[in-house]
Formats: structure tokens, C-alpha cells, sequence
């Protein structure tokens, strides 16, 4: 049990990552935040619920099936701002340059779907 709990915050801190400490650097460089700062910045604070961090592009051309990055360039989940309940996703420069793969639209339009639903922004 303990190694399936390791193996769980390893992958976690992996999807943490996005693109990795060297693209992370890069953006910091330039003086933007990732896409995880920038939801840590908008939401309250401890309020982020994230969906769906292990999800990977599924394209298998171009070289792309030896190139995963948990995640796949979007940060998706919900939130309170100022105690109000939003869903939220934030694009992910430092994978792929932010590039959009089928399922990272999937993430999009799921919580957009999941907003819908409950009636929150």
C-alpha cells in the first residue's frame, strides 16, 4: 500500500512540473507565472480542486508517443474567488508551447460542461 501511495505523490509532483524546472525557468525569465501560479494567484487560497492531472495526449505521429507530459498543457478544476465557486483552466506554455492536442480540448470542455451544470463561471 505504501508503494502504490509513493508511486501516486511522485506522479504528482511529475504533473506538477508541466514542461519541466527548465521551461518553468524560462517563463520566469521572461516575467510570466505557469500556469499554476497564475491559478494560485486567482483563487483563494487552498480552494483548488484539480481534475484530471494524469490525462495524456493520445497522438501517436510526429514522434509525439514518446513525448508525454501528464497533464497535457492544461491545469483544469475549481475554485472559490472571494468564496464563490468557478471552474477554471489555465494553458500551459512550458508543454509544448501550449500547444492543443484532442485531449487537452477534452479538459476544456469538460469543465466548461461541469460549470454549466452547477450554474458557476
Amino acid at each position: 500500500m505504501a508503494t502504490t501511495i509513493d508511486e501516486l505523490r511522485s506522479r504528482r509532483q511529475q504533473a506538477r512540473l508541466g514542461g519541466g524546472e527548465k521551461r518553468i525557468e524560462a517563463q520566469h525569465s521572461k516575467g510570466r507565472l505557469t500556469a499554476r501560479e497564475r491559478l494560485t494567484v486567482l483563487l483563494d487560497q487552498d480552494s483548488f480542486e484539480e481534475y484530471d492531472m494524469f490525462v495524456e495526449h493520445n497522438c501517436a505521429e510526429f514522434g509525439m508517443e514518446s513525448q508525454k507530459v501528464p497533464g497535457d498543457g492544461v491545469v483544469t478544476g475549481s475554485g472559490t474567488i472571494n468564496g464563490r465557486l468557478v471552474y477554471v483552466f489555465a494553458q500551459d506554455f512550458t508543454v509544448f508551447g501550449g500547444s492543443l492536442s484532442e485531449r487537452h480540448a477534452q479538459k476544456i470542455c469538460k469543465i466548461m460542461d461541469m460549470a454549466m451544470k452547477v450554474g458557476a463561471p
